[in-house]
């Protein structure tokens, strides 16, 4: 059995006597129900879980009767045991943060040991209705896409497998049939994360648009892109403020991103033309043309992916850690990659084999930040394996 290195994070606060409500969030087949359903054959615990994935919403009365279910786990096996409810895909449920900080306050306040686990497909979408109703009663911990790292552990990949298939676990074993490969992440991940896990739950007056701006997003990954030049290339886009907030929606459902130009003004931060990114290499490798061979051939291509892989691992590795990821350019000089930690920086650059267009910009970065690291990866700095293999925080080391 495999264990992801978020599974002893979770094991632990499990053990711990009631507390907070712990919330696993990320993307799609990152694993979080797998991680749930081992911890759950590890503990002690008498346990229930039950899922809100279904085609139709369920309604707050399916919160409170498989609620009832744990508080009988709880009656039957005595309190001072304790037990464990799971209720997985969660933000599908309308208006369900309110019903579970009514439920959790009762027994709360009658202290019942019903030790509560909410998993969700998306984090933005789950962390909307927390903010609103459960503030102080929860934490959560992040399940992001699966790293070089464990990619190479649980299925012995090679680093170019990993830049080109992504880290998807479910879609390992169909790597060699590279069709069908791609049909898994267009039809089951990006179509599945789009139907299910944004349009289902959030108002939105141009579902089409919304899937061109993904593909639109795909094919620049590892590009700055204003947002004029996205609405000339998208018909019927609107405005801005229409493409921003569907940007967020996707970053939030784990999809794609626009990293903000760093800058020492946060209005002028979020004014910036994003620098649009995967956050896993899959969802840009599936919908192009080339094959695994012909990609590693294609030097401009396989030069995006690595960009993107490099890319798509800082913001990874850093959700939860409190560092941020940015970019910054100045006067067509350019560093692909920020990161802050307090009043920190780490300036990284991308040696990837294809033209970016702007000149590199590390010294004039150097001069007006003064950062903590420079670092190059690829070429004669750190081999992009390496970088890979190395969690965000340890470059603030």
């Amino acid at each position: 059995m495999y264990h992801r290195p978020v599974y002893q994070i979770l094991f632990a606060r499990l053990k711990e006597p009631r507390k907070f409500l712990q919330v696993l969030a990320g993307p799609r087949q990152t694993g979080k129900t797998t991680l749930i359903r081992q911890a759950m054959e590890s503990l002690t615990l008498a346990s229930h879980y039950a899922s809100a994935d279904e085609p139709t919403l369920q309604s707050r009365t399916w919160i409170e009767q498989q609620w009832e279910m744990g508080r009988l786990l709880v009656r039957e096996k005595g309190n001072k045991a304790g037990a464990l409810l799971v209720l997985d895909e969660i933000q599908k449920v309308a208006g369900w943060s309110e019903t579970v900080k009514r439920l959790w306050d009762a027994d709360t306040a009658k202290k019942v040991d019903l030790r509560v686990v909410l998993l969700g497909s998306a984090p933005l979408l789950i962390q909307q209705g927390l903010a609103d109703s459960l503030a102080g009663r929860f934490e959560i911990i992040p399940v992001v896409h699966w790293s070089y790292s464990e990619m190479k552990d649980a299925f012995g990949w090679g680093l170019d497998q990993y830049v080109y298939f992504g880290g998807y676990p479910g879609a390992a074993d169909l790597i060699n049939d590279r069709q069908r490969w791609a049909r898994y992440i267009i039809d089951s991940l990006i179509e599945t994360t789009i139907s299910r896990d944004i349009l289902l739950m959030t108002r939105i007056d141009k579902p089409a648009l919304l899937r061109r701006l993904f593909q639109l997003g795909c094919n620049y990954s590892g590009q700055i892109l204003s947002y004029q030049k996205m609405i000339g290339q998208l018909p019927d886009a609107g405005n801005t403020t229409t493409l921003a907030h569907y940007l967020e929606l996707m970053s939030g459902a784990g999809m794609l991103t626009g990293l903000h130009k760093l800058t020492d003004q946060r209005v002028r931060q979020r004014a910036s033309s994003p620098k649009l990114q995967v956050l896993n290499t899959a969802l840009l490798s599936a919908q192009s043309n080339l094959s695994f061979d012909a990609a590693r051939k294609d030097r401009e291509f396989w030069g995006r992916l690595v960009e993107s892989a490099a890319g798509a691992h800082l913001i990874n590795s850093a959700t939860g850690t409190g560092i941020e990821v940015y970019y910054w350019r100045e006067r067509g000089k350019e560093v692909d990659f920020i990161l802050r930690l307090n009043k920190a920086t780490v300036a990284i650059e991308v040696k990837s084999g294809y033209s970016k267009g702007s000149l590199p910009g590390m010294g004039e970065f150097g001069r007006v930040f003064k950062p903590k690291r420079k670092l190059l990866v690829g070429g004669e700095g750190t081999p992009v394996e390496k970088f890979l293999s190395v969690p965000v925080e340890n470059w603030f080391d």
